[in-house]
């Protein structure tokens, strides 16, 4: 596929290693292939880093450190005020590269180009913010004083689903508190991280306060950081199991840690429920970014009184989608790759094979690209994995309750604990389901729960710290007092 938006998008990423302000290639040369996943051709060529240039990004990072922090809080919201606005200038063509790389529809990567600059102008209001507290002792001995300042050099790792948004929800507090960074996207899409990078060093940022390692050995990237002297905190967004991980390492370092992990995300429909905006609010929160969000609703809890009809209204909404190439205007996109197209199939023939009944879907689209039809499924035993998983793609397994108490029992049967969707009229219930639902984020009659102005995060096994929010800066400052004598 070729078009001048490609080729305009392409360009807008450099394709180097970002080190001490300096554009660079990995020490040996290597290289690895970004691929479009709706064709499986090769979009660009990225440096291959390891743990050199692991090391070297902490260098530059902890050599920027002490002046980034004793910059103005006024310059730095002036910087990133600046990004916000390049952000939205360059919006076409950094959502052409993340369909490119990533997979999702145009309309819904302009959508993300958006919001990601959001994080970037409420952090850059937030620069100017940063407050302390001035009391009396008790005793009236002394004088109580409190401020707080940035933890200091930060381990930034993001995922590919949302490669711009995850990046500026991490950087825009880190930059706001004033620290400086180490910054590991996503091997399978780290075209928009470079693309961010050089808008960062065009709107005056600081060489090395920013840098990005791109590579596919991940471990050995983020191991050579955390085990850096400078290292005084990671953020990462990724999967649970390889949060625990990071947690054990960065606790042998005794770092601070954002964790924000994996979701098996309830979306409960009770019986007094608007019925279309409830199937409105499921499409939302199933289908935004090809169901590949730790947000999207991964199991559809329905009192038995409309089960059958939101089944049938989901699937004639789920099927009507049109599946393709992200560019040529389809709704639908690919997955990001063969071994996530294949684990969400095995979800559905293993659901199908248990008993479960297909309304759409089910099925691979022919032709190149890691594509899965939208799929909705009924009749789903409660123990089958399709209702126990993360899915991680456009499949909405549908299970009936009978009573409220039954409804909130099946949504906390998780360790997992990230969002919850509840839809009904009862505003006495609404309230009830806020409190008892095991969970960070909860969208009550709303399928959409992103936004940069309050604090996302979860709890149980789907992390710790908030991003976005006032909360959200607290993450990379820490608290110095100060007592002084009368």
């Amino acid at each position: 596929m070729t078009s001048p938006l490609k080729d305009r998008a392409l360009s807008s990423a450099p394709t180097a290693l970002f080190i001490a302000g300096r554009w660079m290639a990995a020490e040996d040369g290597a290289t690895f292939a970004v691929e479009d996943p709706a064709t499986g051709e090769t979009l660009a060529q990225v440096p291959d880093g390891g743990p050199r240039e692991a090391v070297l990004a902490m260098d530059a990072a902890q050599a920027a450190q002490s002046d980034w922090a004793h910059t103005p809080p006024r310059r730095r919201s002036e910087i990133l005020t600046e990004a916000w606005r390049r952000v939205l200038a360059a919006e076409e063509e950094l959502a052409a590269l993340m369909t490119l790389e990533m997979g999702k529809a145009l309309e819904e990567s302009r959508g993300e180009v958006r919001y990601a600059a959001e994080f970037l102008r409420w952090f850059a209001e937030e620069a100017v913010r940063i407050d302390g507290r001035h009391s009396l002792a008790p005793d009236g001995s002394s004088r109580l004083i409190t401020q707080r300042q940035p933890v200091g050099v930060c381990v930034l790792v993001t995922p590919w689903n949302f490669p711009l948004a995850m990046g500026t929800r991490k950087i825009g507090p880190a930059l706001a508190a004033g620290c400086a960074m180490v910054i590991k996207p996503a091997a399978q899409t780290p075209l928009s991280m470079l693309a961010l990078a050089r808008i960062f060093q065009e709107a005056g940022l600081p060489d090395g306060v920013l840098n990005v390692v791109t590579g596919e050995r991940a471990g050995e990237i983020v191991t050579a950081c955390l085990d850096h002297p400078a290292a005084r905190k990671i953020s990462f967004t990724g999967s649970t199991a390889v949060g625990r991980l990071l947690a054990r390492q960065a606790g042998e370092r005794l770092l601070r840690m954002s964790m924000e992990l994996g979701g098996d995300n309830p979306f409960l429909v009770f019986a007094d429920a608007d019925l279309d905006a409830a199937v409105d609010g499921a499409m939302l929160a199933k289908m935004r970014n090809i169901g590949e969000a730790c947000t999207a609703a991964n199991r559809f809890l329905v009192h038995k009184s409309l089960a059958s009809a939101f089944a049938e209204k989901m699937a004639a909404r789920m099927g009507a989608l049109s599946v393709g190439h992200g560019l040529s205007g389809a709704q639908v996109g690919p997955l990001i790759d063969a071994k996530a197209r294949d684990r969400v199939a095995k979800l559905v023939d293993d659901a199908v094979a248990a008993g479960a009944r297909v309304l759409v879907g089910a099925n691979r689209p022919e032709g190149p690209g890691y594509f899965y039809s939208p799929t909705v499924l009924t009749d789903v035993a409660a123990d089958l994995p399709a209702l126990k998983t993360e899915i991680f793609g456009p499949v909405a397994p549908i299970q009936a309750f009978e009573t409220d108490e039954e409804a909130i029992t099946l949504a906390n049967d998780s360790e997992l604990g990230l969002t919850a969707y509840a839809y009904t009229r009862d505003l006495k219930r609404g309230h009830l389901l806020v409190d008892r639902l095991n969970v960070g984020m909860v969208g009550l009659n709303r399928g959409l729960v992103s936004n940069p102005a309050a604090p996302f995060g979860g709890v149980k096994a789907s992390g710790m710290g908030r991003e976005g929010g006032r909360e959200g800066i607290d993450e990379y400052l820490s608290v110095k007092y100060a007592s002084i004598a009368l």
